[in-house]
């Protein structure tokens, strides 16, 4: 018996026409726009329909009239949890079957992908093992990167353990208590399949044991991390950073990213500015992941008490021009609504092409794919979302999944509300361990 392929690992030639065309470069949008989509699912114009060069005519192309719908690339979320159901602790994990956390873990990156995020970023808890799959067409989500597991030292934000040792995470820490330590922590995760190091400068909301205002790892250990993932490739290192002196500790020890900023000031700002850091702010954690019936009340009072300071500091990064990315945290807050945190960033002063830049070409450059992902460009991998109303005129749009209606991911077709299966030709099979 053959098996018929799967519609959502067929790519399909696309000329999407009639859109409103928000390309992720912070161009003007183009009405009246055309997207087109070969076969390898490559990018190969976007633009004005009346610009768009002549093609040879060829009945593999679907043509997908948008409806006066805005096409935009697909986005990012560069700071998720995808192993954690929301409000579930992470110390607590090991007392699940693991089937079951395996297949509620694969629901969410289906359901993280129907909200338009088409690449994500784990910073802890999530195996390698994932990433693998969805390469290989065995699930289907975000293409993801993942830290795998977050190096903290004994008591700090990731130490889960429960007071006797007892580790119910099912391994979701590294724990470093010296350079020495924080070196061999590296090592472990890498061996693991980690394609980018995440360590925790600060304490932290959710953790028993700490605040954000407590320091962690010490700025030698961090320079330590920074160099030992430099030496493997050259990987990227994620700081957890919550108060301010944790902050500059991690911006000196050479991070790549300060996730979460709540206590930004102005000299760190000024820090990040001239070291190219990023910033992802995660304020889907204020604005939507304070909930005192779900939350231990330590995790409550500290998000209330914290809460007015973070939207004053992050007001200023965005004032300042701060490089912010988008994450949300998610786990914290909410799984499948993570576009939400645009609205964030614009209730905050962001001008909403400014915020749709950051979920895009911004957090692309962060993921260090901007050649290939982020904007909708020729030549660009074809990942990119149709959606209802006007982002401009409120970004709310695009934080309800129901008006994402069309999520194209590495040119296969895998949200389709307009239904364009139906009449799609199938041209190319997605090939195993494709990883734009």
């Amino acid at each position: 018996m053959t098996l018929a392929t799967p519609p959502e690992t067929t790519r399909t030639a696309l000329r999407i026409h009639n859109a409103r065309l928000i390309d992720g470069t912070g161009s003007s949008p183009v009405d009246d726009a055309v997207v087109t989509i070969d076969a390898q699912g490559t990018i190969t114009y976007a633009g004005a329909a009346a610009t768009e060069p002549p093609a040879a005519t060829d009945s593999s192309v679907h043509v997908v009239d948008a409806g006066g719908r805005t096409v935009l690339p697909g986005f990012f979320d560069c700071h998720v949890h995808l192993a954690y159901a929301q409000g579930s602790p992470p110390s607590r994990r090991a007392e699940l079957d693991p089937v079951l956390v395996t297949l509620d873990t694969a629901a969410r990156l289906r359901q993280t992908l129907d909200a338009g995020i088409t690449t994500a970023r784990d910073l802890g808890g999530l195996s390698a093992g994932y990433r693998t799959a969805v390469e290989t067409g065995r699930t289907v989500g975000p293409r993801l990167h993942t830290a795998v597991r977050i190096i903290s030292h004994t008591g700090g934000h990731a130490d889960v353990r429960l007071p006797d040792g007892t580790d119910l995470s099912a391994g979701m820490s590294e724990i470093a208590d010296s350079t020495d330590a924080a070196r061999l922590a590296v090592r472990r995760v890498l061996r693991d399949g980690a394609d980018l190091v995440k360590v925790c400068a600060t304490g932290g909301m959710g953790s028993p044991y700490d605040d954000p205002d407590d320091e962690g790892l010490l700025e030698e250990e961090i320079r330590a991390v920074v160099d030992e993932a430099g030496r493997h490739g050259g990987k990227p290192v994620a700081a957890h950073a919550q108060g301010n002196a944790g902050i500059l500790t991690a911006i000196r020890g050479g991070v790549t990213s300060i996730e979460h900023g709540y206590g930004l000031d102005d000299r760190a700002l000024d820090m990040a500015g001239e070291r190219g850091v990023f910033v992802v702010p995660t304020l889907s954690t204020v604005y939507a992941g304070i909930n005192k019936d779900t939350m231990p009340d330590y995790h409550y009072q500290k998000k209330v008490r914290w809460s007015g300071t973070t939207k004053e500091n992050i007001a200023r990064a965005i004032e300042y021009g701060a490089r912010i990315a988008l994450g949300t945290d998610a786990a914290v807050g909410p799984h499948g609504v993570n576009l939400m945190e645009l609205s964030y960033l614009v209730d905050l002063g962001m001008d909403p092409m400014a915020a749709i830049v950051a979920g895009t070409r911004t957090s692309a450059e962060l993921l260090g794919v901007a050649d290939r992902l982020g904007t909708l460009t020729a030549g660009r991998t074809a990942d990119l979302v149709l959606c209802d109303g006007d982002p401009l005129r409120d970004i709310g749009v695009l934080g309800d999944p129901a008006n994402i209606v069309c999520v194209v991911q590495d040119g296969v077709v895998r949200k389709d509300l307009l239904n364009l299966r139906a009449t799609a030709p199938a041209t190319d099979t997605l090939p195993t361990g494709r990883r734009p």
